[in-house]
C-alpha cells in the first residue's frame, strides 16, 4: 500500500443500561474509527482500546497521530506489527488495511485470510453482574441464546448465588463465567467446586493479571481461560501449564493480523482458542467474526448492549451471529 490518507474520528455509543463487571461500571462506549483511503478505495477499522492498560480513546488518538506519517506511507500489515505497538490504535489501522485490501482486490477478508466461506457462529450472550434474581431474569430474556456468559465481581458468596440463580433459570444453556480478575488463588478451590456443581463450562480470568504463576499446578475440572493475562502473540508461551484457553481480542493484540497468528500458535501449543470483544459496534465485531471461524469459543455480543448500532450491522438470530460483507470488507466501497 502507498500514498494513503488517514482520517481519525472519535464516536460515542450509549449503553442501553449500565454494564457492571468486577471493579467497573460502564455507561457508554467511546470508540476510535480509522479510515484509510488511496483516493479510489477506502477501509475502516474501529477500536475501543483496553481499559485496564490505560489504552483509552485519548491514548489511541495520540498513538495514531504519532504514527500518522508511517501509516500514510502505506506499510504492509506485517510491517505495521513492527511500526506500531499492540493495542487499540494498531487494531483500528490494521482492520482498515484489511478492508482497503479487500476493496482494492475485490476479495473478501475471509478469503484474504485463506479461509473457507464463513459460517454462522454460536456466540455467548453476556449477563452483567447484578442481583442474582435480576441476572436470572436477564438470562431468561436471552431465550434465544444457546450460550451465556455471566459476569462475576469477586464476592464469592454472591457470585455463587448468581451462578445458581442463572442455572436454575436456564438449565438448557451452555454457561461460562468471567471473573474479570476478581479472585485470589486461596478462593479458587471453593469457586471451582461451586461452578462445577452448577455445570459451568468455562472459567475466564479468575486471578488478577500478574498472578499467572499462582495457577501453576492448579487442577480444575473446568477449563480456565486467560483474558487480561494475555495481550499479544508474545504472551502465549507463558500460558502453558497455567491456562487451558486463550481469549483473543483484537483491541488487545493490535488487529486481525496478529490475532490470526495467535490462533495458529495457541493451537500449536495445545490451548483452546476463544474470540472476545471489547464493547463496540458491528464495525468492531466484523473482523473478529473472521477470527471466530477458527475458534472453539465465541463471545461476540458487544453491539447488543448499545442503544443503537451501525447500519448495516451484524445479525443475531437463534443464538448465533452472522456478519456479511455489507458490514465490513465489501468489495466496491468507494472512498468518501
Amino acid at each position: 500500500m502507498s500514498g494513503l490518507s488517514m482520517k481519525i474520528e472519535v464516536e460515542t455509543y450509549r449503553f442501553d443500561k449500565p454494564f457492571r463487571i468486577s471493579g467497573f461500571v460502564f455507561e457508554e462506549a467511546p470508540v476510535v474509527v480509522v479510515t484509510l483511503s488511496d483516493g479510489s478505495h477506502q477501509g475502516r477499522g474501529e477500536a475501543s482500546g483496553v481499559y485496564y492498560t490505560g489504552d483509552d480513546v485519548e491514548h489511541m488518538v495520540s498513538v495514531l497521530e504519532e504514527h500518522r506519517s508511517h501509516v500514510q506511507e502505506g506499510p504492509t500489515r506485517e510491517e505495521l506489527r513492527t511500526l506500531m505497538p499492540i493495542g487499540g490504535a494498531r487494531n483500528a489501522v490494521d482492520c482498515a488495511m484489511w478492508e482497503l485490501e479487500a476493496a482494492r482486490s475485490a476479495t473478501p477478508p475471509w478469503r484474504l485470510a485463506g479461509q473457507k466461506e464463513p459460517r454462522r457462529l454460536v456466540t455467548t450472550f453476556t449477563v452483567g453482574a447484578d442481583e442474582p434474581w435480576l441476572m436470572a431474569e436477564r438470562a431468561k430474556d436471552f431465550f434465544h441464546a444457546r450460550s451465556l456468559k455471566l459476569k462475576l465481581t469477586g464476592d464469592l458468596d454472591l457470585d455463587v448465588a448468581r451462578v445458581h440463580a442463572v442455572r436454575a433459570a436456564r438449565p438448557d444453556a451452555w454457561v461460562g463465567v468471567d471473573a474479570n480478575q476478581g479472585f485470589s488463588i486461596e478462593q479458587l478451590d471453593t469457586l471451582v467446586a461451586a461452578l462445577a456443581a452448577a455445570n459451568i463450562s468455562l472459567l475466564e480470568q479468575p486471578l488478577p493479571r500478574g498472578r499467572e504463576a499462582d495457577l501453576e499446578g492448579f487442577r480444575s475440572p473446568i477449563p480456565i481461560a486467560a483474558d487480561e493475562s494475555v495481550l499479544g502473540l508474545a504472551d502465549l508461551a507463558g500460558l502453558v501449564g497455567r491456562f487451558d484457553v486463550v481469549n483473543i481480542k483484537l483491541d488487545k493484540c493490535g488487529g486481525l493480523t496478529e490475532a490470526l497468528k495467535m490462533a495458529e500458535e495457541a493451537t500449536r501449543l495445545g490451548l483452546g482458542v476463544m474470540v472476545g470483544n471489547m464493547v463496540g459496534t458491528s464495525l468492531a465485531i466484523a473482523p473478529a467474526f473472521v477470527l471466530g471461524q477458527l475458534c472453539d469459543f465465541v463471545d461476540l455480543d458487544g453491539p447488543i448492549f448499545l442503544s443503537a448500532d451501525r447500519v448495516p450491522g451484524v445479525v443475531y438470530k437463534h443464538g448465533m451471529v452472522w456478519c456479511g460483507e455489507e458490514v465490513w470488507g465489501g468489495r466496491s466501497r468507494a472512498a468518501a
